[in-house]
């Protein structure tokens, strides 16, 4: 039984390609397109910490770190591909066509936050952990007994490998042969638990194994290798090849949310370790000065338009009215059971009793 799963790298540290195969794939346009997109992503991300902190948006997750993993995977899908994300995968979302706007209206506890953009199959992020898996292997069935050539990709941390919906999403999808890729951000914490203490196996792709099916282990902060083993998993699910798990390994350099404080369980010296020298940003920026394609002035001008329609989507978002909690009752089903009815009702009558 093959338990080794080596480390997949395309660009290293410094920034220089090791897989000259791919050599000739990475463009100087694909480049930008890909640092557009991680300069937006972690732009994005420091504005959220930053509203939350000033009150005007609720609990927000941080993904600083996990660039990489959001970006190159959203930028394998096709237009017509499924995405399952988790509440951390608001980059993988934003790349993939989600306005900035609604993923504001998301963490501003709005409805709209949920709904995808027109013709793009984003299924609202999933905040129990790993339930997502099952229905994405059940999409992907859907597409398959369709006859199209869809695929999906569904989101999960290190946490999810704990829970029962893991084995059940990946069963499924082995039996089936479902066009679906599992895609584990093993950032090395579940919340305040470090890999070691949820599992004893050395990886989180060796568990493919179990389900026969293909499983890869990637570095999660290089860009290349995370598009390019992503699109080639892709590309075998729509092809008939059925489920691939592939572990992105990486790190979040903050906290789980802005509710917790890492510093009380990990060495923050080991976050600004990795950040000085494994950071995705970083890496590529390396690569493009390697290149000759550095150029200060158009990575200001990036800077400048994200900064703009960041600006813009907070003043949009900030004309929607504070959320109404009877909308949790409403958006369940699209006719509302009785018991439902009843916690609504419930709800309504305490309301009216605090505002007397």
């Amino acid at each position: 039984m093959e338990l080794d799963f080596p480390m997949v790298q395309v660009l290293n540290e410094e920034g220089a390609i090791v897989q000259p195969e791919y050599r000739e794939q990475i463009t100087k346009e694909l480049t930008m397109t890909m640092y557009r997109h991680l300069i937006r992503t972690r732009m994005v991300d420091r504005k959220c910490v930053s509203l939350q902190r000033q009150g005007r948006i609720g609990t927000y997750v941080p993904y600083e770190g996990q660039e990489a993993c959001q970006v190159g995977s959203a930028l394998a899908l096709d237009d017509g591909d499924w995405m399952f994300p988790t509440y951390r995968d608001h980059g993988a979302m934003m790349t993939f066509g989600r306005s900035l706007t609604t993923t504001l209206l998301y963490w501003k506890g709005r409805t709209e936050g949920c709904v995808p953009p027109e013709g793009k199959k984003i299924v609202p992020p999933s905040v129990p952990i790993a339930t997502q898996l099952p229905h994405a292997a059940g999409a992907a069935c859907a597409e398959k007994w369709k006859g199209t050539k869809n695929a999906v990709i569904v989101y999960f941390g290190d946490g999810a490998t704990s829970e029962g919906d893991f084995h059940e999403g990946l069963n499924f999808a082995s039996v089936f042969h479902a066009p679906v890729v599992f895609f584990n951000q093993n950032n090395q914490y579940a919340i305040s638990v470090p890999i070691s203490r949820q599992m004893k196996t050395k990886t989180i792709a060796q568990k493919a194994v179990a389900y026969d099916i293909p499983g890869l282990r990637i570095d999660g902060n290089d860009v290349f290798a995370v598009y390019f083993k992503t699109i080639e998993a892709l590309e075998r699910a729509r092809n008939g090849g059925g489920p691939t798990l592939i572990e992105a390994v990486t790190w979040r350099y903050g906290a789980h949310t802005t509710s917790d404080d890492p510093s009380r369980y990990r060495d923050q010296e080991e976050s600004k370790k990795r950040r000085d020298t494994t950071d995705p940003i970083q890496r590529v920026e390396r690569f493009m000065q390697r290149e000759g394609w550095w150029d200060e002035e158009w990575v200001n001008q990036v800077q400048e338009e994200v900064n703009a329609e960041i600006e813009q989507a907070v003043v949009e978002m900030e004309r929607y009215p504070k959320a109404d909690v009877s909308d949790m009752f409403d958006f369940v089903f699209a006719q509302p059971t009785w018991t439902i009815a009843e916690q609504k009702e419930a709800y309504l009558q305490w309301k009216r009793g605090m505002e007397r």
